[in-house]
C-alpha cells in the first residue's frame, strides 16, 4: 500500500518541481528586465526671481528742486507737481494738468482691475516678491525605432550648459527640436500645467521630478547644474553574444518604446494646450521650445531607456505611465 502511494506521489512531486523551476526562471528574468530600465536626465535652475526683475522705486524731482515725488506704486503721487498748473485758467497748463490727471486715473483703474481679476502676468512679476509660477510637464512616448533620438539627447546632455538661463533655454530648444523631427514615431502623450506661487513652486516641481526619476532603476547619464555624470558600461552577461554590426544594437522588437519627459517652471501664468492630436503636440513643443531664458526658473529633461540595449516594453509603459493617451 505504501509503495503504491509513493508511486502515485512521485509524478506529482516532479510536476511541482518543474512548475517551481519555471516560475523561478520567469521571475528572475522579470527582475532583470526591471533592473535594466536606465534613464537620462538634464536639468538645472533656481526658484529665485532674477534681480533684474526686482522693482526699484525711482525718485523724481520737478524742475527747480524742492524734494522728490514717488510715482505709483511707490507711495502715491505728489500733488504739488500738479498744483502749479491749476492757476492758469484756460491755458496750456490747465489742459496739460487734466491730461496727466486722466492718465493717472486710468493707470490706477487698470491696476485695480488686474488685482481683482488675479492677473499676475510676467509684466507684473517685478512688482511682487511672491509672483505666480507655471509648472508644466509634457511627456511623449515614441516607438523604439526612434533610437536616433536617444543619441541626440545624449549629445545635449554631454555638451549643455545647465548652469545658466541661456544654456537651459537652449536645452529646451534642442530637445523640442529633436522631438519635432520624429513625428512619425509619436505614439503616446500626456501632461499639463499647474499654477503655484513662487514660495511653493519648487516643492511642486521637485515632486514631479522625483515621481519621474523613481521610474528609473538607474540614471546612467545626467547633467544637472553642469555636474556631468555617466555610469560605466556594464559587461555583457556570460554567454551573451555581441553583434558584429553596431547598428544591430539599435534594432527593436514590437511593443518597445522611448519616453521623453519635459519639466519646466516659468514665471507668470502660462499653460500648454490640451493635447488631443499630433498638431496639438506640435504646438506644445513649439511653445516650450520658444520660452525665453529670462522667464525660465528651472527645467528637467528625462528619458528612458538611455543605455544601449535597454528596452521599455508595452507592459512597462502601462505600469509606469498609465496616464498617457494615444496621439
Amino acid at each position: 500500500m505504501r509503495k503504491k502511494l509513493q508511486l502515485a506521489i512521485k509524478p506529482l512531486l516532479k510536476t511541482v518541481f518543474v512548475l517551481s523551476l519555471v516560475l523561478t526562471l520567469a521571475l528572475g528574468h522579470a527582475d532583470g528586465a526591471l533592473a535594466a530600465r536606465s534613464g537620462g536626465r538634464i536639468g538645472g535652475g533656481s526658484f529665485r526671481v532674477p534681480s533684474s526683475r526686482t522693482y526699484t522705486p525711482r525718485t523724481y524731482a520737478p524742475p527747480g528742486g524742492g524734494g522728490y515725488y514717488a510715482p505709483y506704486p511707490g507711495g502715491g503721487f505728489g500733488f504739488p507737481f500738479l498744483l502749479p498748473f491749476w492757476g492758469i485758467g484756460g491755458g496750456f497748463g490747465g489742459l496739460f494738468s487734466i491730461l496727466i490727471f486722466i492718465a493717472i486715473a486710468n493707470f490706477i483703474l487698470q491696476a485695480f482691475r488686474r488685482a481683482s481679476s488675479g492677473d499676475t502676468s510676467t509684466d507684473d512679476v517685478g512688482y511682487s516678491s511672491n509672483p505666480a509660477v507655471s509648472v508644466t510637464r509634457l511627456q511623449v512616448g515614441l516607438l523604439a525605432q526612434a533610437r536616433g533620438l536617444q543619441g541626440e539627447l545624449d549629445r545635449i546632455a554631454e555638451t549643455a550648459d545647465t548652469n545658466s538661463p541661456q544654456g537651459r533655454a537652449e536645452v529646451l530648444q534642442e530637445t523640442s527640436l529633436a522631438l519635432l523631427r520624429h513625428p512619425e514615431y509619436w505614439v503616446y502623450v500626456g501632461g499639463g500645467t499647474q499654477q503655484a506661487k513662487l514660495n511653493s513652486a519648487e516643492a511642486q516641481f521637485n515632486r514631479l521630478s522625483l515621481a519621474e526619476r523613481s521610474k528609473f532603476s538607474e540614471e546612467t547619464l545626467s547633467n544637472v547644474n553642469n555636474q556631468l555624470r555617466a555610469a560605466l558600461a556594464k559587461e555583457a552577461l556570460p554567454g551573451a553574444e555581441t553583434p558584429e554590426n553596431p547598428t544591430d544594437l539599435i534594432t527593436s522588437g514590437p511593443g518597445e518604446y522611448i519616453i521623453v519627459t519635459l519639466l519646466v517652471a516659468t514665471l507668470g501664468k502660462s499653460a500648454i494646450p490640451s493635447i488631443n492630436s499630433a498638431d496639438d503636440l506640435r504646438q506644445a513643443l513649439r511653445q516650450i521650445g520658444g520660452i525665453p531664458s529670462e522667464q525660465l526658473l528651472a527645467i528637467e529633461v528625462l528619458w528612458t531607456p538611455q543605455a544601449a540595449g535597454d528596452t521599455l516594453t508595452s507592459d512597462d509603459l502601462l505600469a509606469e505611465y498609465p496616464d498617457l493617451t494615444l496621439v
